[in-house]
């Protein structure tokens, strides 16, 4: 009751058997335990109401206790408790809180639904978390953003991408959370809080779709519709082991979107199955300019060199290998045009509002407010030169690479790890920015860590027939 967090520690037993739970999952051993509790800095302030003992025999017992978090309601520990030789220990431990209303890390505003689709069509009975760059009419767009939320109008309209599964018979169920700006990848946000990793307890949720990915991995939602600038639904789809498509740049209206690099921009969905991820797509892409798609497959040695050995353990494709040359060549023009491009969209907001932002966000626009217009120039025509020698080595053919350089790091990660795990990430995920091409995260691969997607980046408007080799590959 003292939230000591040294005597918790203690208290559990150590070694890798011993178990928590709670609503989000299950956290295996010792050391991952104190990890979470560590980086949650305790529980919530309670009250014991009641506790109840249950013998199971001299070495081992029950214990169950009723508590009143002073926030309201009631709440719950069942603990397992086993006579070590230095004293009695808990073995395993399931907590349970009064559940909110709305988890406010995934969801911005939710309903039941917020937003009711057509009466019939192909989506009929889905629901959608529309991550909260989105246009939806009678709603501001906050952007991840509560100074920017603030100010920002209520919309008089919906976005096309969002009007298009509401015409096909979605419903949308709200707006979710994004990084700010949706300047990340990572998942969190110093204002609303890290949304839960469906797949992973403990872990970011990666971003920067992150309410949409969770509000999908949780099952409060069928379709996260999120947007991919570097990666932003490839790699929370890798994190929490989902489907998520990244279309080819323009072939869906991002009228009513927020933008951030409209060079990179790109409209999306996360799906728990390849099913809701073709009907999604189907509705919202325009058929006639899809183009078929032979399963000549290539890979680069170069990039899976950036991920981690467990990753590239589970790394198996039937594929020729190709060389893309200078990867840091690549990522550069993408990162300074990327730059170049979020200051001319939110700089001057940002200007005008020092502190608003967290710090990791802040000093990537404070990066972009320094690129001189001889860099720009010089990034611009990086972009161009780096997108025609892609699109020379790669032609008809479907690139396959991990989704992400590793698997989702602990929510107690060191920013030096995060950012680390960014730069890898980056130099896998913009390839596909730089060449306009579409992206699908395949559920295909589980690392010890957690599951990684196989992605594959495909000719340009191959989109929905990357689906489908998705689901051949991954039998």
């Amino acid at each position: 009751m003292d939230n000591d967090l040294e005597a918790l520690d203690a208290l559990f037993a150590p070694g890798d058997d011993t178990l928590r739970g709670d609503a989000n999952g299950i956290l295996i051993g010792h050391d991952t335990i104190s990890a979470f509790r560590q980086g949650r800095g305790g529980a919530p302030k309670r009250s014991i109401l009641d506790v109840h003992v249950r013998e199971i025999d001299d070495d081992n017992a029950l214990v169950i206790a009723v508590t009143q978090p002073a926030t309201g309601g009631r709440g719950q520990q069942t603990q397992l408790w086993h006579r070590a030789d230095r004293g009695w220990v808990v073995r395993a431990a399931h907590v349970s809180v009064p559940a909110p209303a709305t988890n406010g890390a995934i969801w911005r505003v939710v309903g039941s639904p917020l937003v009711t689709g057509a009466a019939s069509g192909t989506l009929k009975g889905a629901t959608v978390a529309v991550k909260d760059l989105y246009e939806v009419k009678g709603f501001a767009v906050g952007a991840g953003v509560p100074a920017y939320l603030a100010e920002s109008p209520i919309a008089s309209g919906t976005a096309t991408a969002v009007q298009q599964l509401l015409d096909a018979g979605a419903s949308v169920q709200g707006i979710a959370q994004t990084d700010e700006f949706a300047y990340s990848v990572a998942g969190r946000n110093v204002h609303y809080g890290t949304p839960p990793n469906g797949a992973v307890p403990g872990a970011i949720p990666g971003g920067s779709s992150s309410g949409p990915a969770s509000a999908v991995a949780t099952g409060q939602a069928t379709i996260g519709l999120g947007t991919d600038t570097g990666g932003s639904i490839r790699v929370p789809a890798s994190f929490q082991g989902l489907w998520g498509l990244r279309t080819t740049h323009g072939a869906v209206s991002r009228s009513g979107l927020l933008p951030l690099a409209p060079s990179f921009d790109t409209v999306g969905w996360l799906t728990r199955d390849a099913d809701a991820l073709s009907r999604a797509a189907a509705v919202t892409l325009d058929i006639e300019a899809q183009e078929a798609v032979t399963p000549d497959y290539v890979y680069s040695p170069a990039l899976l060199e950036l991920c981690t050995p467990s990753v590239r353990a589970v790394f198996r494709v039937d594929a020729e290998p190709v060389d893309l040359g200078d990867l840091d060549e690549l990522f550069e023009a993408f990162r300074m045009t990327q730059a170049v491009e979020a200051w001319q969209s939110d700089g001057e907001w940002v200007t005008a509002h020092p502190g608003a932002l967290g710090d990791d966000i802040a000093a990537r626009f404070a990066f972009a407010r320094g690129i001189t217009e001889a860099q720009g120039l010089a990034a611009a025509a990086a972009f161009g030169a780096a997108r025609a020698r892609l699109d020379d080595i790669l032609g008809e053919r479907v690139l396959l690479l991990p989704s992400a350089s590793a698997a989702a790091p602990s929510t107690t990660a060191s920013t030096e790890h995060l950012e680390a795990f960014r730069m890898s990430t980056l130099r896998l995920t913009c390839i596909a920015g730089l060449t306009g091409r579409p992206g699908l995260s395949v559920p295909a691969y589980v690392t010890p860590d957690g599951p990684v997607g196989l992605c594959l980046v495909g000719p340009r408007y191959s989109d929905l027939a990357l689906i489908e080799l998705g689901r051949e590959l991954i039998g």
